[in-house]
């Protein structure tokens, strides 16, 4: 009875995962074995983890990653297409998202650049960050909307707020002034603040003449560039080898 009503107020508290280890605890032969500090911190661990595991996949639907099964622990299984390993990793687990740095992926089509930059959002996710993935060619008609009723500046406290923001496809499609003025805003709250990755087919000499105003695009890069890590990738398209539905290739 003392028992029962020890579980029902662990999960009254919301303890659900910390009330189930001890449901299994009780059903364990040689519990009695263990301290009672062993069992506890047995109890305290498990509902740590259990709440880790549950902000890590809100942060993963929030996120909405074109390729949210891609991790970066899959990387040595593929193709080095230019960059090394050791390089990512290194990145990975870094202080990136903390120090709010840039990071540059390019590359030809299919190369596995919208991959690569998944994988390094998942991997903030698994870490405590928040994340959201925008192609940028839909980017213009979002802000055309968000303009018309009236969610624009609630919606840039949210990029504002996001540890990772990933931009994919950049320079694919041509900006008007509006998109590119707004593009400006989100790069600026964000320069050294929130750590931004970009995906593009585009090399970054070519960045410039894409954004188009002179003024603007030495703003916006000169933003992006104050603190960035680079990735080319080289080599064959990955969809010759894999089919898209593995979410190992991009456009």
């Amino acid at each position: 009875m003392m028992m029962n009503t020890t579980l029902n107020q662990l999960r009254s508290l919301r303890l659900e995962t910390m009330a189930q280890a001890l449901e299994h605890q009780l059903q364990q032969s040689g519990i009695g074995a263990m301290s009672f500090e062993e069992r506890l911190a047995l109890l305290v661990d498990r509902e740590v983890h259990g709440r880790q595991d549950r902000r890590c996949a809100r942060l993963l639907k929030t996120a909405k990653l074109k390729y949210p099964q891609a991790v970066i622990e899959d990387l040595d299984s593929r193709s080095t297409r230019g960059i090394e390993r050791s390089a990512v990793m290194s990145l990975a687990l870094g202080e990136w998202v903390n120090a709010g740095h840039a990071v540059l992926i390019t590359g030809a089509t299919g190369a596995g650049k919208s991959w690569l930059a998944c994988a390094l959002a998942q991997h903030a996710c698994r870490r405590g960050h928040s994340a959201l993935y925008l192609r940028v060619p839909r980017l213009g008609e979002e802000l055309r909307i968000r303009h018309a009723n009236g969610t624009f500046t609630r919606w840039l406290d949210t990029l504002k707020n996001t540890d990772v923001l990933l931009l994919d496809d950049w320079g694919m499609a041509a900006m008007d002034s509006q998109t590119r003025a707004d593009l400006l805003e989100i790069i600026d709250d964000r320069a050294s603040q929130r750590a931004t990755v970009i995906t593009s087919q585009l090399p970054i000499e070519h960045w410039h003449e894409w954004i188009g105003d002179q003024t603007v695009a030495d703003a916006m890069l000169d933003r992006l560039m104050q603190n960035h890590h680079r990735f080319t990738l080289t080599g064959e398209s990955l969809r010759k080898k894999n089919p898209p539905a593995k979410g190992i290739a991009d456009k």
